[in-house]
């Protein structure tokens, strides 16, 4: 394993980092400050500054400034300075991927896939560049042309949650830019580093095409005032945030009530069904990795496994030997299958769910119980859980965003384990394993699945940036990175021109003077 000050180094981590940026130039309050430490030792790796108000509005007015400029760069230029800075991200990837594992503590493998998803956007958002597409319709009145065409919207705000530290915000911020808006970004107060690393990467990009300051900005700071300040500023027509339902819901509100518009991605309580005719092999790491990648901290993280009962003991047994195989430690070392939660907070309210299994009639019956000793000094380390439970009890039908896998059966066709699925108020992503044409076909249809993720004979975890990604029901309705998800970053403009010598007038209404 690598020597953490060596990546950190590379990064430019400084031992107090400022809480602002421009993209060019750093500034804010450093008289308090957030210190971040890692899950993985518990050791500081760094402190960055609580903004203030004043530092809000300074950020603020000179992204304002520079909006005209930005918007009016022809797109794939736009998209040219985008390529170069995932071009930076690739230079940097192998340490980036490192502090995102050390100050997230996902395991090494996946800090370097959330850099590679970076990466990955930023490729579309070049190809994008030059397909910023409108319509063109047949008007009813003659001598006419009707089209449709896209503009910047102007500012977004990004909020990203601590589980994605860094790709999150590159799905919207590199989409953003090649549409011509200018973004600022919130991290999530407990890995604040791995924002400053990425704006530090960012920064020489932005530099050497004589990008306008303000048009990538960061701010780190409190919910109140920071937080509440951005989703409430009329400034931003757009708030695009990652996080808990809870915080959705107060996002949407303040949002909604000055007629922004909003991007909300928030809970999963994803399940996976397995058909008497599933392949086990195939959906063994699947629902293994689904359930404990990043320690059960993604929004797709997998939580219930609905299972026919024709082959529950089997697939029961099958589950709670890998769980046993799991390599859990530092997860820099490659060799470890599962990292730390991201703090003993998180560790507790893992504890306090496992304890409602319990009670609402539920058995555990393998794992859950905090790791202590050598390795495991952060107290942020969990044996992951699995446990059997009902779909109707009250802690399945919440997310507890932790590593607990409930196990369920169903005893009909897959129209019952469908309905089991789908009665949770969360629609993100499911999974069906089967190799029965028509069960995967109803999976699918409009009777399936309720989740705006839905696949079969893949996983709930691990979402490719080329489709658009999000949820329904209590997940919020947005969608980022693919697809035609940018047109959430653009506003819409229906033009008609007139060519003619006369002015009728639509639906052959007249009016003479």
């Amino acid at each position: 394993m690598q020597d953490t000050q060596t990546f950190l180094n590379a990064l430019g981590i400084e031992a107090i980092s400022p809480p602002c940026s421009t993209g060019l130039n750093w500034f804010g309050n450093t008289t308090e400050t957030y210190t971040s430490h890692s899950p993985v030792d518990g050791k500081e790796i760094g402190a960055v500054g609580k903004a203030t108000l004043a530092d809000y509005e300074r950020l603020i007015q000179t992204a304002e400034m520079a909006k005209a400029s930005w918007a009016s760069t022809p797109a794939p230029k736009r998209g040219e300075i985008v390529r170069q800075i995932g071009n930076a991200l690739r230079e940097a990837k192998a340490d980036l991927g490192m502090l995102v594992s050390y100050e997230m503590g996902k395991s090494l493998q996946e800090g370097m896939g959330e850099v590679q998803e970076m990466i990955d956007i930023c490729d579309f958002a070049v190809g994008l560049s030059r397909q910023l597409y409108g319509l063109t319709m047949h008007s009813e009145r003659p001598n006419h042309r009707m089209y449709e065409q896209w503009h910047p919207l102007g500012l977004v705000g990004i909020i990203s949650a601590f589980n994605f530290p860094v790709a999150v915000w590159a799905w919207n911020s590199m989409i953003a830019a090649v549409c011509g808006d200018v973004s600022i970004w919130k991290p999530s107060e407990k890995t604040p580093l791995t924002a400053v690393a990425c704006f530090n990467i960012m920064a020489k990009v932005l530099k050497d095409n004589n990008v306008p300051e303000g048009v990538m900005g960061l701010i780190v700071g409190e919910v109140s005032p920071i937080g509440e300040t951005l989703i409430a500023d009329h400034r931003i027509p757009l708030i695009s945030a990652t996080g808990s339902t809870r915080m959705g819901k107060r996002v949407g509100e303040v949002v909604g009530a000055r007629l922004g518009k909003s991007i909300l991605e928030l809970g999963g309580n994803n399940a996976i069904i397995l058909s008497p005719d599933a392949d086990l092999k195939m959906a063994l790491p699947a629902i293994v990795f689904g359930a404990v990648g990043t320690c059960g901290q993604r929004c797709t993280s997998t939580r219930r496994l609905i299972i026919h009962e024709s082959i529950y003991a089997q697939v029961k047994e099958i589950i709670v030997n890998a769980y046993k195989g799991l390599r859990i430690g530092n997860p820099l070392d490659e060799h470890n299958h599962v990292g730390p939660l991201i703090d003993q907070a998180a560790v507790a309210l893992m504890q306090k769910a496992l304890v409602a299994v319990k009670e609402q009639g539920g058995q555990v019956i393998y794992g859950g119980q905090p790791l202590n000793g050598p390795g495991f000094e952060s107290g942020c380390y969990v044996m992951p859980a699995v446990a059997e439970a009902s779909p109707e009890m009250q802690i399945v039908q919440d997310e507890t965003f932790a590593p607990i896998l409930y196990l369920t059966q169903y005893s009909g066709d897959v129209t019952e384990a469908i309905a089991i699925q789908n009665q949770v108020k969360q629609g993100l992503s499911s999974a069906l394993f089967t190799t029965d044409m028509r069960e995967a076909e109803r999976f699918l249809s409009a009777m399936g699945s309720d989740c705006g993720i839905a696949n079969v004979n893949i996983g709930t975890s691990g979402a490719e940036i080329g489709g658009a990604f999000g949820g329904e029901k209590e997940t919020g309705g947005g969608r980022e990175s693919g697809s035609d998800a940018w047109k959430a970053y653009m506003r819409r403009q229906t033009n008609t021109i007139n060519y003619g010598s006369e002015l009728p007038l639509a639906q052959g209404i007249k009016f003479d003077i």
